[in-house]
């Protein structure tokens, strides 16, 4: 899994961002979100071109995804309750490409779709994040479920599996930026400054599940409808892609 390494140390800042308010204080107002986030996005980026496992035809495959979930968004907004489109591609490109691919593919699609869309505000930096990490999840599934035959039904129940679930993730890492300054001081399910990680999760699971928990079932049943629909023509067509993508430095005997 030395692919997965420079993703990982990627999503590390992600995880500090989620991460503060259970640590007992809140995010400093001078944090610069943005910066991280988009130096994390280049710099993933610059690594996987510089090591080869993106070169122009993948880049190209990269601008398309974003472009079509970039349109899909602002055509659909939101769909009943949290569901939304945008998410099918990103799965299913982590599933054949990796968990790099599949992270830079749901963080480009959030990042053009919000400068595209004018929805650009401090909450992008956490919306990149938690997009990016779905094509990641997605990623890690393929690892450990595709094989070298043409795509299945297997690999289709997998990654729909995989979408479900990360239809409830998404959802509980994006409530966590409103959880604290909407429900700041709710004695029962809010945040408090100074308040200590047992508590804090019980407080947001309480959050979660009142308030969050139906609208992201949505989400994540529109995730697993879209991959059981369209999922095997996608991913045989993405398979294929991969295919004539794929290419091995061979040195020359002397």
């Amino acid at each position: 899994m030395k692919r997965a390494l420079p993703v990982g140390v990627v999503s590390l800042v992600g995880v500090l961002l989620f991460l503060w308010p259970f640590l007992g204080s809140g995010l400093p107002a001078n944090t610069p979100a943005w910066t991280l986030t988009l130096a994390c996005v280049a710099g993933l980026f610059l690594v996987e071109a510089g090591t080869r496992q993106l070169d122009s035809r993948a880049v190209a495959l990269l601008a398309a995804i974003a472009a079509i979930d970039t349109a899909l968004r602002l055509a659909v907004i939101e769909g009943i309750g949290g569901f939304s489109p945008i998410f099918f591609l990103v799965l299913c490109s982590g599933y054949v490409f990796g968990t790099s691919f599949g992270f830079l593919a749901g963080a480009l699609s959030m990042l053009v779709s919000a400068l595209a869309g004018g929805g650009v505000g401090p909450w992008v930096p956490y919306q990149i994040f938690a997009v990016g990490w779905v094509g990641v999840a997605a990623g890690l599934a393929g690892h450990w479920s595709r094989s070298s035959r043409a795509p299945g039904w297997r690999d289709v129940l997998v990654l729909a599996g995989v979408g479900g679930a990360m239809g409830y993730a998404v959802g509980a890492l994006l409530d966590i930026t409103d959880w604290v300054p909407v429900y700041r001081g709710n004695p029962s399910l809010g945040w408090v400054p100074g308040m200590d990680a047992a508590t804090s999760l019980v407080h947001f699971a309480r959050f979660y599940v009142l308030t969050s928990f139906a609208y992201d079932s949505f989400r994540a049943v529109g995730n697993v409808v879209m991959v059981l629909a369209l999922g095997a023509p996608v991913l045989t067509a993405l398979g294929r892609l991969r295919a004539r993508l794929t290419f091995e430095v061979v040195r020359m005997a002397p």
